[in-house]
């Protein structure tokens, strides 16, 4: 059982026009419109790969109200907190001329604290029905302390549950010191929380050094040059995906989703990486994030091999 903390979902809207060019009308040609935001994108990647997954969102206005029929078309069941701000909607725009993407981000709207307790309240609930996994994907919103992610992983071990995480920057270096059971991040922010230049650090490096302070699981993901994990003395390393695609918004997510719905299931870091490396490869192959072709995934994966060392 997989349960998600929401805390900054958002209407994700990919607009796919011939020619994208600044200052001009655009008639897409394609319009995909889902529920979003990192945590969301991961939970619906995890269902629709079998997963039991239930998601803690916070959703407010007519705009979460959208969000909210969007997880439910996608069969990804949910529990909302209600938000006093309205939903934010994100935004990117495919051109069919190059494989650059253009993207408009809302942040997400602050958190006051009474909406915050709730959350804390919610997501207690769940897990004390629902054993298995606490999977936190992104940044917290707005005024929200530094350890509010901690505080988060803290409940899931207080339940029993282990924990996954996807955060970066100052949420990220707080929740370390608390062990999170899984660390997944790109080698951008694991450079940033680090101190080290991005473009000349190695991932194996560090996710050794990031778990030096957990000493758990830590995934580091490079793009399409692939990913690492390291789990005690093993090093995994999983090749980039032979195939590739123009549109990587949520690809991390859905490598998210991969391979914590495998380890839910009680698969190995190694299968499991496998699952998430090719989660990712399809999510890139269609506009839409966190939305792919399980068929596809499937004949993906078994072009991945992963290399123990």
């Amino acid at each position: 059982m997989i349960t998600v903390a929401g805390l900054t979902p958002s209407l994700d809207l990919t607009y796919v026009v011939d020619n994208f060019r600044l200052g001009r009308i655009h008639r897409p040609r394609e319009l995909v419109s889902c529920a979003g935001g990192k945590s969301l994108n991961m939970a619906r990647v995890a269902s629709r790969l079998g997963g039991d997954v239930r998601v803690i969102a916070v959703l407010g206005g007519p705009t979460g109200h959208q969000v909210g029929e969007r997880l439910a078309a996608d069969g990804v069941a949910f529990d909302v907190v209600e938000a006093p701000t309205e939903t934010r909607t994100c935004v990117s725009i495919a051109s069919g001329s190059s494989d650059e993407l253009t993207e408009v981000y809302q942040y997400a709207p602050a958190m006051p604290p009474e909406v915050w307790a709730r959350v804390l309240a919610a997501v207690d609930a769940d897990l004390t029905r629902r054993p298995g996994w606490l999977s936190i994907s992104g940044a917290p919103p707005a005024e929200l302390p530094d350890h509010a992610v901690a505080d988060l992983v803290r409940l899931g071990h207080a339940r029993g549950v282990r924990v996954a995480l996807d955060t970066h920057g100052a949420a990220l270096a707080a929740a370390l010191g608390v062990a999170p059971d899984l660390v997944k991040v790109n080698r951008v922010e694991a450079a940033e929380l680090l101190g080290v230049d991005p473009s000349g650090a190695n991932p194996v490096g560090l996710a050794d050094q990031i778990r030096g302070l957990t000493r758990r699981v830590v995934v580091i993901t490079d793009g399409r040059a692939g990913s690492v994990a390291v789990d005690g003395a093993e090093t995994h390393r999983v090749p980039a995906a032979v195939r590739s695609g123009r549109f990587p918004v949520g690809s991390g997510d859905s490598f998210m989703g991969g391979l914590v719905v495998d380890l839910d299931r009680g698969g190995s870091l190694p299968d499991a990486l496998r699952t998430a490396a090719a989660a990712g490869a399809a999510n890139a192959l269609v506009p839409g994030p966190g939305v792919l072709d399980p068929v596809e995934l499937a004949a993906i994966r078994e072009e991945i091999v992963v290399e123990r060392t």
